[in-house]
């Protein structure tokens, strides 16, 4: 990482990163070249290069950027001290929060995805290990939820999740939100019903 003095990053980083992650997302990567962002950031091509030395680091650095974005959201979450269950749910309101902004264009990874299909590449690794951290994150709140067998809710709520990312940017937004909400609260509701061993 390209660092100013007193160990700061870099101006010229930060704002060809946000210039890239504000255009990556709402144009998708591939219809999106460097001359673009060297333009709109108001940066050489040569600062771009010494910063990321290819297109390839750019957009996995826009991908950890909105990672740890993400994630720090979800800790803050889940340090709230609320039971687990209710983390849960927080969870998902968050996600339904950025299917009904105005601004919402999908799930940056599952974009991501479906333009680097290559299991080997870079960003396409980027993609999978977020996804693994959330499939984490949720099977350990299962877990504390008390559920014996928590993979099996954890892999239906991230599915769920998936189902309305793709689905919110392609219909009504709104109705999408209450599906996945009321999903998520069967999920809780059934797994609390006596089906927690199962």
């Amino acid at each position: 990482m390209v660092q100013a003095t007193a160990g700061r990053v870099s101006e010229a980083r930060s704002r060809l990163l946000e210039t890239a992650t504000r255009i990556f997302y709402t144009e998708g990567i591939h219809a999106v070249g460097i001359d673009r962002i060297v333009a709109e950031a108001k940066i050489t091509r040569a600062t771009l290069y010494r910063h990321f030395p290819s297109k390839e680091e750019l957009v996995v650095a826009y991908l950890n950027a909105v990672h740890e974005a993400e994630r720090a959201q979800t800790e803050a979450t889940i340090d709230s001290g609320q039971p687990a269950a209710d983390v849960l749910r927080s969870i998902a309101k968050s996600i339904t929060a950025g299917i009904t902004s105005g601004h919402f264009r999908g799930c940056a990874f599952l974009n991501a995805a479906a333009e680097y299909p290559d299991p080997e590449h870079p960003v396409h690794k980027a993609v999978l290990a977020h996804r693994e951290w959330f499939a984490d994150t949720i099977t350990t709140l299962f877990a504390q939820f008390g559920d014996a067998h928590p993979e099996p809710p954890a892999r239906h709520y991230v599915m769920m999740r998936d189902g309305a990312m793709a689905a919110g940017c392609l219909t009504d937004p709104e109705q999408v939100s209450d599906t996945f909400l009321n999903g998520v609260e069967g999920l809780l509701t059934y797994r609390t019903a006596g089906h927690l061993s199962r």
